[in-house]
């Protein structure tokens, strides 16, 4: 049985393909179009699916979206009821993104105009956003019970839902609805310190350590934590409910509206200039905003535990990428074991939609647990060197034991390395597929990597890859972090080690690397750790402020228009001359 999943129409559109609930692949559409967010439909997503899969659409038995435009409909009522006039525009883009959903079957007739739009309309299945969002962390993880938490800005009129899963069952216990939102307050703030853009909050997380969290009970009466374990906001110091949030034009680029009110300004002071540097105030109020919201994560997690009693929690939505707070978990909640996916953020929307589908809708059995985000591109060998052949470029293919004492020399030398090795990785994090590798033993290796390469914010933390084995020596929290979705603090005795990926609190987004899910990048990091002693190598996403390398043609472009030292394709090695 074939299911494709969605996320159409809405910020990081994705597609994904599973067989017998096994998922095949799955990509986000900005790895093609090369734009950031891209919120259209995902054709080319679509298109890699398929033939990863080795099928056509009319071999597809059903195709789930992840978005129910039916969903919570007399909220939406009742919200317009009370917002009269100015509500109509927090849903005017809901409206039209209704209608898309509705003429999916025109968007397939593009791909493959042989099917009929009654074929495809027969296997279309609608599945609430944030339903999805739950069955992205359930279904994949490796638990047969669990407590569910999906957490983001807004989907489907909902912004946040707890509940239960079972077997194959998902069964949903309370939501918390639009305009009340985590995802909105962190964004406000993460707008009101100086960062517009979608898919800026991240920055804000970073910044956070560099400041103290002075502001905590100022924020108190911005949102109010209520007995139930959810919360409400205070909607003056909101634009939300009364103007639209992200709008998405033709060019398919999610924009975010500002959300702050006058109100939030007159509390908190002005919005930080783009020119303008940042003083400790924004620091501590970036460390004010991240605590808040962990504290506020944690209520929710400590009440679904008493609901539920359960040990292992799931967790998705925009929030669930917030890896500070999701290290804290298993030290701060009753929860003993945590599992979030790799793509926790909307692009996961495509294989929750398709999981839900096969697992709780068909009432089939669940497949393996997920450990493996690397269902993206791929290219062999002999495709790279007609590639580099094609644009006259010199390179050396190298055995692998070669290439890694190669790699690695480099890297000890001060090199920055582009890898591009095997499939790339489905989710926002590069995890040794698609990476910038560098030696995280250099204490000038951030100002390297930002002055040859990122050129972005000196503030923001470069990451972890460590070989599994190892956590225990150089982290104070033991535990598979395959993904890179938690924060965990790095012990004292190692963090002179390695400065490189040591954040200025002591702690560093790591991810786990496992001989069995990735064997080759474990290796080269066993060749490092051989030389040096160090079981980790930086890793940073193979870009330059756009989306993560595709193909052979986007990773040496990125290396020409930079100064990285060395250009890794499989076996093919690229050297700066």
């Amino acid at each position: 049985m074939y299911i494709l999943g969605l996320n159409a129409y809405h910020a990081d559109s994705s597609a994904a393909i599973f067989k017998n609930g096994e998922m095949i692949a799955a990509t986000e559409e900005e790895r093609f179009r090369r734009i950031k967010h891209w919120a259209g439909f995902p054709s080319m997503a679509v298109q890699f699916c398929l033939k990863e899969a080795g099928i056509n659409l009319a071999q597809l038995d059903h195709i789930a979206i992840g978005r129910d435009p039916k969903a919570k409909m007399d909220k939406k009522i009742l919200f317009l009821l009370k917002n009269p006039g100015g509500g109509w525009n927090a849903v005017l883009d809901r409206v039209k993104n209704a209608k898309k959903v509705a003429s999916l079957d025109e968007e397939f007739l593009k791909i493959d105009p042989s099917v009929s739009k009654q074929e495809i309309k027969d296997k279309i299945h609608q599945v609430e956003h944030h339903r999805s969002h739950l069955a992205s962390a359930f279904f994949a993880s490796p638990f047969e019970e669990a407590a569910l938490l999906s957490i983001d800005g807004s989907g489907d009129f909902s912004t946040t839902m707890i509940g239960i899963g079972r077997g194959n069952q998902i069964e949903v216990l309370d939501s918390v609805d639009f305009p009340h939102s985590v995802g909105l307050f962190y964004t406000a703030f993460t707008q009101l310190l100086g960062f517009p853009h979608y898919g800026d909050e991240y920055k804000v997380m970073g910044l956070a350590p560099y400041g103290e969290p002075k502001y905590i009970d100022q924020l108190k009466d911005v949102i109010s934590f209520t007995e139930d374990g959810l919360f409400t906001l205070n909607q003056k110091y909101f634009r939300s409910a009364k103007s639209g949030i992200i709008s998405y034009g033709k060019d398919h680029i999610p924009v975010v509206a500002p959300l702050y009110s006058e109100y939030m300004i007159e509390k908190f002071g002005a919005v930080r200039k783009k020119t303008e540097d940042l003083a400790q105030y924004h620091k501590d109020m970036a460390a004010s905003v991240q605590r808040f919201t962990e504290l506020l994560i944690f209520h929710i997690l400590d009440h679904l535990h008493k609901k539920t009693g359960l040990q292992n929690i799931c967790i998705a939505g925009g929030v669930a990428q917030n890896s500070v707070a999701n290290g804290k978990i298993t030290r701060t909640t009753p929860f003993k074991n945590v599992y979030i996916p790799s793509a926790g953020h909307d692009a996961g929307i495509s294989m929750g939609c398709a999981l839900y589908v096969y697992n709780h809708v068909l009432k089939q059995p669940r497949a393996n647990a997920v450990w493996s985000a690397y269902t993206g591109s791929r290219f062999s060998n002999e495709e790279i060197e007609v590639y580099l052949q094609s644009r006259n470029i010199i390179y050396t293919r190298y055995e692998n034991e070669e290439l890694y004492n190669k790699v690695t020399d480099r890297l000890i030398d001060a090199g920055v390395v582009g890898w591009f090795c095997g499939r790339a990785e489905f989710g926002p994090r590069a995890l040794g597929a698609r990476s910038i590798i560098a030696d995280p033993r250099r204490s000038d290796a951030k100002e390297l990597l930002n002055s040859k390469i990122k050129r972005r914010e000196s503030f923001r933390p470069f990451a972890p890859s460590i070989l599994k084995e190892y956590v225990p020596e150089y982290f104070e929290v033991i535990d598979d972090v395959p993904f890179m979705e938690k924060v965990f603090p790095i012990r004292k005795d190692k963090q002179h080690l390695i400065p490189a990926v040591t954040h200025a609190d002591g702690t560093g987004r790591l991810q786990t690397v496992d001989s069995n899910v990735t064997p080759r990048y474990y290796q080269l990091i066993e060749t490092f750790r051989r030389k040096t002693g160090v079981p980790i190598l930086l890793n940073t996403s193979f870009n330059e402020n756009e989306p993560i390398v595709n193909s052979p043609e986007h990773a040496l472009e990125c290396f020409l228009r930079t100064n990285m030292d060395m250009l890794v394709l499989e076996n093919c090695v690229v050297e700066r001359q």
